[in-house]
């Protein structure tokens, strides 16, 4: 929170009771932005859990604040019925609750919306608005919600749409149409993809990545002769990662230079829980073409380990059906070029053909190595 120079981060420790029973014990913690010492630290509830946490400003006030969704796991219940919003302030470095208001069910994620707050509570996305009731006393009220899902557990905003992913039910467009004092769906992927993470990256394209290590692309048809048609998301993009994605954040690994075809290039961090981090980049036609012949390419002259076909280690697979990988260039293999030796760039330059050359193909993969 760069106003007031802090970080928060959500802890959890495990203590165990004279009965031999472990209880986790959330905390939230406030560190400063220089050596990261602990500050501050603000205790939730008993059985209280922390699942979502982002800074932002509220309305038109210039005031961020910290706020935080909660959940409460009491040992009898399939799901939480009950939650929490809370909206904290530091202030002279120490953390000071200003509103708490009860959710009925799990608060999975925040986001800022316009001045308000879109929050996922169980299976019902919620906005919010942060009113002034007196002089410098604000309250947390609910606006408008939407329904129909079975957990709405990762959120992505962008203007007025909101990108909705799913326990089980893949990912859901939504617009808030202020003049109408609701939120409306305007599209949605019919297949059962178990979401792990969503991105938007830009009006009509979005990205999702699933439990089974797979991402996707989707794009909206937003001129389609159809109801039908627009009301149906298009998967334009499959490709089997490999590992569990849990976050995607528009950024860049590295420093662009503005006058570069790098600086054109848009990127997407994500991040796994075994750690990896790694990009997706929005390549233009062009580009995505000559990279999809070199991936071929490539293929045909390089043997994968042990034997492993590569196009079958890349085809999007879970349990209810598989495909071959589309719309995804494979990035590591691409880089993978440069260390080949001569004779084997010439090899794959040759079953690209004219115009290419080694040279000219070695500079372009050379430049996407600069994306990281």
């Amino acid at each position: 929170q760069e106003s007031s120079r802090t970080f928060m981060v959500i802890t959890a420790k495990f203590l165990t009771d004279e009965a031999g029973d472990t209880n986790e014990q959330y905390d939230l913690v406030l560190l400063n932005d220089q050596g990261f010492d602990i500050i501050d630290r603000f205790n939730l509830g008993e059985c209280e859990s922390a699942c979502a946490l982002v800074s932002c400003s509220l309305a038109d006030s210039m005031a961020e604040y910290y706020v935080v969704g909660t959940a409460f796991s009491y040992p009898h219940e399939q799901e939480p019925g009950k939650g929490r919003i809370l909206i904290l302030m530091v202030d002279n470095g120490k953390l000071s609750l200003v509103f708490e208001a009860e959710t009925a069910g799990a608060v999975y994620n925040l986001n800022p919306f316009n001045g308000k707050l879109v929050a996922g509570v169980n299976s019902r996305l919620n906005l919010y608005t942060w009113n002034e009731i007196e002089q410098g006393k604000f309250q947390l009220k609910e606006e408008c919600s939407h329904t129909g899902h079975i957990l709405v557990l990762y959120v992505q905003t962008r203007g007025d749409f909101i990108l909705v992913g799913d326990l089980m039910k893949s990912i859901t467009l939504l617009i808030y149409k202020p003049e109408e004092n609701a939120i409306v769906e305007l599209a949605r992927d019919n297949s059962a993809n178990w979401m792990t993470a969503v991105e938007i990256l830009d009006e009509d394209i979005y990205l999702g990545a699933e439990n089974c290590y797979n991402l996707f692309c989707a794009r909206r048809n937003a001129d389609a002769a159809t109801d039908e048609e627009r009301q149906r998301l298009e998967i334009v993009g499959e490709f089997h990662l490999g590992d569990f994605v849990n976050r995607f954040r528009h950024g860049s690994l590295v420093m662009k230079l503005p006058d570069t075809e790098q600086a054109e290039i848009p990127t997407v961090i994500f991040c796994t829980v075994n750690g990896v981090i790694g990009i997706v980049a929005s390549l233009s036609e062009g580009l995505y073409r000559m990279l999809e012949q070199l991936q071929q390419c490539m293929n045909q002259v390089i043997k994968g380990v042990g034997g492993f076909s590569h196009s079958d280690w890349r085809s999007f697979q879970n349990e209810r059906r598989s495909a071959l990988a589309r719309g995804f260039i494979d990035g590591d293999l691409i880089e993978s070029f440069t260390d080949l030796r001569r004779d084997k760039m010439e090899e794959v330059v040759a079953l690209m053909g004219k115009p290419f050359t080694v040279e000219k193909v070695l500079l372009t993969v050379e430049e996407l190595q600069r994306l990281h």
